[in-house]
């Protein structure tokens, strides 16, 4: 049922569409790309995405590339020379499906992206808040305030599973000799599962990641460094080096803290943020320090010799 004309929209996001200058026709939703403005007006977003933006893109980015080389490492086995090229090949993939999200999302052709600006949490959630004027007929006004922030997440999920789909089955069947038949596409069919739930994650979730993302970078890294470091028996800084592997989980985990960090300031005041990336080596530092004095055989022995 069509709403009446009023001077003044209804809720958070209807408004009314500009033509040759004139504001005209009903309040409504406005189109994509489009949002409506102060005076309720549809407005087009022309503006660039904040640095902050693009560090949450570069996160939901990670994701699927982080998930891919955890499965990859965790199903090739020891003795698989596989390994290595699929990490790549994985990389390769979530790359070019970045590039080319940027090359068809507005403008087209260019990679860079025209945004509207993210003013609150309920810019991720319209859906919620169509207004009801008479309190009987509800006006829809759902759109996607935050564009292209919410959309551009599963366009990139989507051709990071195709191009999935068309290289890594034949690399990994001429590849992964080492393999058994029923392990090798072991990291492919993960993949088919985790890229679902990251869908449905951004889908429900995507308001609530914008706004906590730095801290679960942080918190994440944090715990699975401490506990590769615990499972790996690392004691000391002679046992760090001794494998090339551990510099480069512990060089990975320092670059995610060091994201973590500039998420969180935002770089506002680069005098006062960038003295904080000295704090990147400190969880690795305070648990070398501090691991022998939390050893379980030691406690148990000083228990012993207590009694």
């Amino acid at each position: 049922m069509a709403v009446a004309v009023s001077s003044t929209c209804p809720g958070l996001y209807c408004g009314r569409m500009m033509v040759n200058g004139s504001v005209e026709g009903e309040c409504g939703v406005c189109p994509r790309g489009e949002r409506a403005n102060m005076q309720k007006v549809c407005e087009r977003c022309i503006e660039s995405p904040e640095i902050y933006d693009w560090l949450y893109l570069g996160f939901m980015a990670m994701l699927p590339l982080v998930l891919h080389w955890f499965f990859i490492e965790w199903y090739s086995g020891k003795k698989s020379s596989s390994a290595l090229l699929q990490h790549v090949t994985a990389m390769l993939e979530c790359s070019m499906s970045a590039v080319v999200t940027l090359l068809v999302t507005e403008p087209v052709g260019m990679l860079t992206i025209r945004s509207c600006r993210v003013q609150m949490l309920s810019d991720w959630y319209t859906m919620l808040y169509n207004p009801s004027p008479d309190y009987v007929n509800t006006l829809h006004c759902t759109q996607e305030a935050v564009y292209p922030l919410y959309t551009i997440v599963l366009i990139y999920y989507a051709f990071c599973l195709i191009l999935m789909m068309m290289l890594r089955p034949l690399l990994v069947k001429k590849m992964a000799c080492g393999l058994g038949k029923s392990d090798r596409f072991k990291s492919i069919y993960a993949a088919l599962y985790f890229f679902p739930i990251l869908t449905v994650l951004q889908a429900i979730g995507g308001g609530l990641l914008y706004y906590a993302f730095p801290y679960i970078i942080l918190v994440l890294s944090l715990v699975t460094l401490a506990v590769y470091m615990s499972a790996s028996e690392i004691q000391s800084f002679k046992n760090l080096v001794a494998k090339k592997k551990r510099l480069i989980v512990l060089f990975s985990h320092w670059l995610l803290h060091a994201y973590g960090i500039i998420s969180i300031s935002r770089l506002d005041k680069l005098e006062q943020d960038l003295p904080l990336l000295a704090l990147v080596p400190g969880p690795a530092l305070f648990y070398i320090v501090t691991a022998k004095f939390t050893e379980p055989s030691r406690i148990l022995l000083e228990a012993g010799n207590g009694h």
